[in-house]
């Protein structure tokens, strides 16, 4: 068999702000599913009773759980804010090459606004409570 010619890969096409978005909206969905298991063991622990509450409360506590509950939230914004993209694409907008360079970067910005507006607002620094 002679040796066919290999398509143009990573190595040759430069990243684009759609295919990095792209990938990320889809890491995003797996980090989401990943930290809706983390969830689903928090009811669990409280619906077995204190002991095994306060276990995961405490893994959830620790900087470990505080660090992948931030990339968690932030997940959860980007892959909404991404999502809200997709539907205006959807709706057969924004698909010149600068709007859609705009909507990226609004993406990105709407994202990490949300993560550090609910971080702000579930630690209480900003004089409200959940």
């Amino acid at each position: 068999m002679g040796k066919r010619p290999l398509s143009p890969h990573l190595q040759i096409y430069r990243p684009q702000i759609t295919s990095v978005l792209s990938i990320l909206h889809r890491f995003t969905g797996i980090a989401l599913a990943l930290g809706t298991l983390h969830l689903v063991f928090w009811i669990l622990a409280a619906a077995q009773g204190p002991e095994a509450f306060a276990a995961v409360q405490a893994f959830s506590d620790s900087w470990v759980g505080q660090l992948l509950m931030l990339g968690w939230t932030a997940a959860l914004f980007y892959h909404l804010a991404n999502g809200v993209r997709h539907l205006v694409w959807d709706a057969g907008f924004g698909f010149a090459p600068s709007q859609v360079s705009i909507s990226g970067g609004i993406t990105l910005i709407v994202a990490a606004t949300l993560t550090l507006l609910a971080w702000l607002i579930g630690t209480g620094q900003l004089g409200m409570s959940l």
